[in-house]
């Protein structure tokens, strides 16, 4: 099979990773040399895909379905299957093979194209949140809990790139300026150590067998809850800004998010605004402004 990698990852990893041609090139044989050592049959590779790997659908040699992802070290494939390994199969994808295979990760096979996302948004929200609640556990002590990086340490990565590419724009600027002051005030307090996906959203949410819905693709972070569930209050940004009513929508998934995981309101609200900016300052650096500008106009409302 040639493993073509999906036009969709080259364009991610065009944006964000300036080793991504390296390892794209060497991906195809990287694939088919994973394929081989675990004696898989190949179905098809999962389009479009993700933004920062390479989904085979495949079977094992006893038939059983499962799923072969290759990513790239900036993806931080390591961390992914350490957060995995320490779910062990709660509320996420289960991870099918105890070794480590550098950037490979066999994994459950799901229903890769039923995510939550799928379902009317109020009952969309309902069960995401109710399983991202089953990923907040504690992280793993000793060495496994150098394999992750702290809240403040990864929006400390960001606030740097966010405050080199403001740019001269007020409007932008004075966003920038507001996510940063509201970082530097949630991290005065105390941190809370839980392990977070770091990524989730509704179509991080999959249909599964052994349980409804499973999250899959985490980016996993140590830190406090609000940061996990900022990224999902944005959820269908694009029907926000389109509704006249997008703004008081808005405030109240903040408000109902808060209530129903027992999450401070306020906290909540600023991790939204730092991350929505911080994805928004991005889209605009990497040549997406019709993204920048919803996110940015979202970032706005609170």
């Amino acid at each position: 099979m040639a493993f073509e990698p999906p036009q969709r990852l080259v364009r991610a990893l065009g944006e964000t990773a300036p080793d991504g041609d390296d390892w794209l090139e060497k991906l195809p044989e990287a694939a088919r040399e994973a394929v081989a050592v675990r004696e898989l049959t190949v179905e098809r590779v999962q389009l479009p895909g993700g933004r920062s790997s390479l989904v085979v659908l495949v079977r094992r040699p006893d038939g059983t379905p499962a799923v072969l992802k290759l990513a790239p070290p900036r993806a931080r494939p390591e961390s992914e299957r350490a957060a995995l390994a320490h779910w062990g199969g709660l509320g996420a994808v289960q991870l099918l093979e105890p070794f480590a295979a550098e950037g490979v990760l066999l994994l459950e096979r799901l229903h890769p194209d039923v995510s939550v996302r799928s379902l009317p948004e109020a009952k969309a929200l309902l069960e995401a949140a109710g399983t991202l609640r089953r990923l907040w556990v504690e992280p793993p002590a000793g060495e496994d809990a150098h394999v992750f990086e702290t809240v403040a340490e990864r929006t400390g990565r960001q606030a740097e790139v966010m405050r080199a590419s403001a740019g001269a724009d007020a409007e932008v600027t004075a966003l920038v300026d507001a996510a940063l002051a509201a970082r530097s005030e949630l991290l005065a307090a105390p941190p809370e150590d839980r392990l977070l996906h770091g990524t989730f959203r509704q179509s991080k949410v999959l249909a599964g067998e052994r349980t409804p819905w499973l999250a899959v693709g985490p980016d996993p972070v140590v830190g406090e809850c609000a940061f996990d569930l900022a990224r999902l209050v944005r959820d269908r940004v694009e029907d926000l800004i389109a509704s006249p009513s997008g703004a008081a929508t808005t405030r109240r998934r903040v408000k109902r998010l808060a209530e129903s995981l027992d999450v401070d309101q306020e906290r909540l609200r600023g991790w939204t605004l730092f991350r929505a900016v911080e994805s928004g300052v991005r889209a605009l650096r990497v040549g997406r402004p019709k993204d920048s500008e919803l996110l940015l106009e979202f970032a706005g409302w609170l």
